[in-house]
């Protein structure tokens, strides 16, 4: 009967999709962080300084269960990325496109009334807006609430004396900036807890951004919005712990290889190697005490008040910076140790003013081991790849230069991507304290959860990042789909057989 042919492909695509969707529900879903641009695009070494000029400028002048963010894109500084993520906000909700920056605190979109802000991007990525009209869990935040007085204690609020609502206004050191009012609204997610897993959401206040400025009114690489994970208390990780429903600490393991990808989860990554340095307090990025460098174990003769913390030198650690820079009075001492080094086996050579080596073998052979020292007694030991970046060749000769930069006139050293990557970085909030270990990220990794009875346990989040928030909305909507066609089939066969 032609009626009941056409009804077994529509249930066996319900059959399929409801099997993936099984998959899918197994483990907490994830948002994904992907490259801003394709893996194809090469850049050169100025670009690359140009835009972590521009990443700089944008460090602002002035208990429960794991979540996880599966990592995606790969590490290579030639091919230049910002990573963002998605996130799912309101109800229903509505997916929002927001950079992940460590060197802010605030959750914050574009809303429909913004004025400058981008209308499309050149990143091939959907831009939404946010409505508060059109959620039917979203209220304002007016000045008298907690929520706002506690952004106006880390300048992350203000009070609008117009309305009594709560506002922002944020400045970036490159020129552009924003500012809107701050909503209350829910964030959704999937949590892990034990064994089990659920579909979460919570209510967090974010802002909502009506004016943008300079080049974040650019399409070229407009997103969403920004989403800081910094550790003052408007930043979502501060409220989702204050809530119960997360730790306040949070992981990555970026993968350096041609593969890419990674691991990044609001929890604790557990390995036997981590070691800790304690943070500096009263800081409002990601800052260490670097004590001194070593090439080849032997400590630089370098002023210990080069790494000093102050409002205008000292160490940060920045997943944001593509590459890695050094305090100026440091910089000097550190390129000529690594050329001495090498001198006797390598052509030493300048290009554009960086210091550059014209090599015939493998750098691991011929390049020291360098390590940065912390205070607490934790060393951060870096392997040629991840302090040199292989620029083009020469013959049959590669080029690779001290990756490295100096920033003229300025204390302030940056530890970027080139660092970060192939080692699981904790940043401990709760304890004021970053770990580290260097670590194959391509494999799985364990996150340290806390149940209900106050047992601590373990997720594999290898295997949290098979799925994603996002990937389990995707099937949820195909789901949905098969089954309206499924109806449309049974209607159709129940006309032909009784009418």
């Amino acid at each position: 009967m032609p009626a009941l042919a056409a009804l077994i492909p529509a249930v066996a695509l319900v059959a399929i999709f409801l099997a993936h969707s099984g998959l899918a529900y197994g483990f907490p879903a994830a948002l994904t962080l992907e490259r801003a641009f394709p893996l194809s695009q090469r850049v050169e070494l100025d670009e690359l300084k140009a835009r972590d000029r521009v990443r700089h400028g944008r460090f602002l002048q002035s208990l429960g269960g794991v979540v996880d963010f599966p990592v995606e894109g790969t590490y290579d500084p030639f091919r230049v990325g910002l990573y963002f993520t998605r996130v799912l906000l309101g109800s229903p909700p509505k997916e929002f496109y927001v950079q992940i920056d460590t060197g802010s605190d605030v959750l914050w979109v574009s809303c429909s009334s913004c004025n400058g802000c981008p209308q499309s991007s050149g990143l091939r990525i959907p831009l939404n807006f946010f409505d508060p009209g059109s959620s039917t869990t979203a209220r304002l935040i007016s000045c008298s609430d907690q929520k706002c007085s506690l952004g106006v204690q880390s300048s992350d609020a203000g009070c609008s004396s117009q309305g009594n609502q709560c506002i922002y206004t944020f400045q970036y050191g490159d020129g552009s900036g924003t500012s809107g009012y701050y909503v209350s609204d829910l964030l959704n997610f999937y949590t892990v807890t034990g064994s089990s897993t659920s579909n979460s959401s919570a209510s967090i206040a974010f802002g909502c951004s009506i004016s943008q400025t300079g080049d974040l009114t650019k399409s070229d690489r407009a997103v969403d919005g920004i989403f800081g994970f910094g550790q003052q208390d408007m930043s979502v990780i501060s409220q989702l712990s204050s809530q119960g429903i997360t730790p306040k600490v949070f992981s990555h393991c970026l993968k350096g290889d041609g593969g890419g990808g990674g691991v990044l989860v609001l929890g604790e990554i557990v390995h036997d190697d981590i070691v800790y340095s304690p943070l500096v307090p009263s800081q409002p990025h990601y800052n260490l005490n670097l004590q001194s460098i070593s090439v080849n174990g032997k400590v630089l003769s370098i002023d210990p008040e080069v790494f000093a913390t102050s409002t205008s030198q000292g160490t940060i650690v920045d997943s944001g910076t593509t590459l890695a820079y050094l305090a100026e009075g440091a910089y000097d001492p550190f390129v000529s140790a690594i050329t001495e080094a090498v001198s006797q086996s390598v052509h030493p050579m300048l290009s554009k003013g960086t210091q550059c080596y014209l090599i015939t073998s493998s750098v691991d052979g011929i390049f020291p081991t360098v390590g940065l020292n912390f205070a607490g007694g934790a060393s951060m030991n870096l392997k040629p790849e991840d302090y040199l970046l292989q620029q083009n060749s020469i013959g049959d000769a590669a080029v690779w230069c001290i990756g490295f930069q100096k920033i003229q006139g300025q204390g302030i050293t940056i530890l970027g991507d080139l660092v970060l990557k192939d080692k699981i970085f904790v940043y401990d909030l709760a304890g004021q304290r970053i770990g580290w270990a260097n670590y194959d990220c391509s494999l799985s990794v364990n996150v340290s959860t806390t149940t209900s009875t106050g047992k601590s346990e373990f997720v594999n989040a290898g295997q949290l990042s098979e799925s994603g928030s996002i990937r389990t909305v995707f099937y949820d909507k195909l789901i949905l789909s098969c089954i309206v066609t499924l109806l449309i089939h049974l209607s159709v066969l129940y006309t032909s057989l009784f009418l």
